[in-house]
């Protein structure tokens, strides 16, 4: 029978404020990045109700802030807000990966597109930077690393499209970035994908560095429907599950 990769992991309750946040973040900044983290990495489990009540002592804030920063979650897309019922963790489902895969590939396609018909010498030398510092942590990528993987990645994807400044079109890409971290964390965890995810990103940053357009154009396409092919092959053969808290 096939191992099976579930989203929910079983963490300690009640664990103390990490230091590193630093006193410059406010408690709704703290509450905010730890109770995403737990979504993330389903600790809090899709479907979950937030029972601010009960999350006060695991978080060490009051219920005002606790609940600021739920509701900085549902602008992520990652709460949901029932009206006068709370709140409760978004669900996983093949529908909602498959629209902010689509999604995805409508805005950023066009926005590469653009950016390497318009981008100069100092664009070539950020994303030049960036694809460096991606590269460091991902061949491959460790486990202990994937955070920090996740933000330079989604690095990388921002500067690839920043050749044309648009603050719309990166405000609404980051929002999608931050709602499929949960599904690329998934993909991830898989066994034996044979999927080599910095090969993708070196053509990506080849092909974009040589002006190459249309193969561009076609390699983000590859890269973008990887994660939801994986999981969705995963999907159908037990090897992972979507779990509802």
């Amino acid at each position: 029978m096939a191992k099976r990769a579930y989203l929910t992991l079983v963490t300690p309750q009640g664990a103390a404020p990490d230091p590193d946040f630093g006193g410059a973040r406010t408690l709704i900044e703290r509450a905010y990045a730890q109770l995403r983290d737990d979504i993330i990495e389903g600790t809090l489990a899709p479907g979950e109700k937030l029972r601010v009540e009960h999350l006060k002592a695991r978080y060490g804030v009051g219920a005002g802030t606790l609940r600021e920063a739920i509701t900085r979650l549902v602008s992520d897309a990652l709460v949901v807000a029932e009206g006068q019922r709370g709140f409760r963790v978004a669900e996983m489902t093949i529908a909602d990966l498959l629209d902010l895969t689509e999604l995805r590939l409508h805005i950023e396609i066009d926005a590469l597109r653009r950016s390497i018909r318009q981008g100069d010498d100092a664009w070539r030398a950020r994303l030049q930077r960036a694809y460096d510092e991606l590269s460091e942590v991902e061949q491959p990528i460790q486990a202990q690393d994937r955070k920090r993987w996740e933000a330079l990645n989604t690095r990388f994807h921002e500067v690839l499209v920043s050749g044309r400044e648009s603050p719309w079109t990166l405000h609404t890409l980051r929002l999608l970035a931050r709602h499929g971290e949960r599904y690329r964390r998934c993909s991830i965890g898989l066994p034996n994908t044979g999927r080599d995810v910095h090969a993708e990103h070196r053509e990506l940053f080849e092909l974009a560095m040589a002006g190459n357009e249309p193969r561009a154009a076609l390699a983000l396409e590859a890269h973008i429907r990887a994660t939801p092919d994986l999981i969705l092959r995963a999907l159908d053969s037990g090897t992972l599950q979507f779990k509802s808290g």
